[in-house]
């Protein structure tokens, strides 16, 4: 049962936090910490020392890890009460590269506003998950602390694929004993909208490779008879998914999703497609497409650049594919079972190979558990609606090895990084009413937890 006048307390103090909540944001953005960028190594541990810094004066006790891959991973703890549960916080430090500063609109290493947004690289995936953790930390000391043990667990190279967490994961599995596990990295169905992603896709890599001849020859001699790599490459490819987007491979089944919609205006919206793009499947069905079942995109192709193109044939072709995959499947047999589709289908003749690597289980979860239940609560006194419930179409390998570690643990994946962030991309951004909601959410769970 959420306390009011605790709850009054928490609103007011971060509410009230705003200045605090964008000077720490700023500071950290302005670190570019990319992970395994030689030059970019002192950004990174001068931003490690800010996490250490600040867990510090959050009243955790700090201790910094230098793990597998380089990586130092900061871990803050407060002891709980016998009796209390624990409570995991996570986030990450590490960003993707800026890009090209040029095509950002304001500088991305500079906390810039406009028009009630916070620009700049990492302001929502994910430095301001960060920051949000601060601000629940600070409203729940406000509110009269918590007897809950708490664990804040802040990566480094988590957009490098995290090998560092992973390994220090597997060797040191009591490090992350907790009861309930808040994944910071991921955000509302929309601005205002308390959202719970209770489902992640898993994924793989597929790389395809075509050949259907010796060397190149002559496009006039030959074209016409002469089977040509890119064309079968495009040909096996067209076959793996149907008139609506779905990936068809034999052996494959469609599945329902049984949260909320995704209304395909917003989708419109959060995919960014241009006038006239037309969505690939029956827009009534687009929580089924991107949470519910496989789907696989072409990441890279390879054969003879635009620029050098000539009169010839190719005689081979490549492509990576990122298949991802529900959680109820496994990624491994899926990934067999489109090999073996595009082995089936490729046409004339051609060698074809397939590797497969990267692949991910996918992970999901129950609502109905005390501590979902709970989350779900906080989330809509913070908002003052109903929380719904979503999937994500990507994936979070952290998930499933904490459950693997715990599973006795419940683990909640919700965030800040609503669509318009578009994270990743030039102009990243955050609502700042996105940080201070969640953070009230966070801070009443974590006075209510176990009480």
């Amino acid at each position: 049962m959420l306390d009011s006048k605790q709850s009054h307390i928490v609103s007011e103090t971060i509410r009230n936090d705003r200045d605090r909540i964008f000077q720490q944001l700023k500071e950290l953005v302005g670190f570019h910490s990319v992970f395994g960028q030689p030059e970019l190594a002192n950004q990174m541990d001068m931003a490690a020392e800010w996490v250490i810094d600040s867990l510090r004066e959050a009243g955790l006790e700090v201790t910094p890890i230098v793990t597998e891959d380089g990586s130092t991973v900061v871990i803050g703890t407060k002891e709980g009460t016998p009796s209390a549960p624990t409570v995991l916080l996570y986030s990450h430090y590490d960003v993707v590269p800026v890009g090209d500063p040029a095509a950002w609109t304001s500088p991305p290493l500079t906390l810039t506003e406009r028009n009630g947004r916070w620009y700049g690289r990492g302001t929502a995936d994910c430095k301001g998950n960060l920051i949000m953790h601060l601000a629940a930390l600070r409203a729940v000391a406000a509110a009269g602390g918590t007897e809950v043990g708490i664990i804040m667990v802040v990566e480094g190279s988590e957009e490098s694929g995290g090998a560092g967490l992973s390994a220090l994961i597997r060797t040191r599995p009591e490090l992350f004993d907790a009861d309930m596990i808040l994944i910071a990295d991921a955000g509302n169905a929309h601005v205002g909208q308390p959202s719970l992603t209770l489902s992640l896709r898993g994924n793989a890599r597929l790389k395809v490779t075509v050949s259907t001849l010796a060397a190149p020859v002559h496009s006039g001699m030959y074209g016409g008879a002469a089977p040509d790599a890119v064309l079968a490459l495009m040909t096996v490819l067209s076959s793996l998914q149907d008139g609506t987007g779905r990936l068809q491979v034999e052996g494959l089944s469609n599945a329902h999703w049984p949260g909320a919609p995704y209304p395909s205006e917003q989708f419109v919206t959060d995919a960014q497609l241009l006038p006239g793009a037309q969505i690939t499947t029956d827009p009534a069905l687009i929580a089924d497409a991107v949470w519910a079942n496989c789907s696989f995109a072409v990441t890279g192709v390879s054969a003879t650049p635009v620029e050098n193109a000539f009169n010839v044939i190719n005689p081979t072709a490549k492509a990576v594919l990122d298949l991802r995959v529900p959680a109820a499947l496994d990624p491994n047999r899926v990934a067999t079972m489109v090999a073996e589709h595009i082995k089936a289908h490729t046409p004339w003749g051609a060698t074809v190979e397939v590797e497969i690597d990267d692949v991910n289980r996918g992970y999901d979860t129950d609502p109905t558990k005390p501590g979902m239940v709970l989350l779900t609560d906080c989330l809509s006194a913070a908002y003052g609606v109903d929380t719904t419930h979503i999937g994500m179409g990507a994936t979070i390998p952290l998930c499933v090895e904490l459950q693997d570690a715990h599973p006795q643990a419940e683990i909640a994946i919700f965030g800040i990084e609503e669509p318009l962030c578009t994270i990743h991309s030039v102009d990243e951004s955050v609502d700042p009413a996105e940080i201070e909601n969640i953070a009230i959410a966070e801070a009443l769970f974590l006075l209510s937890y176990g009480a």
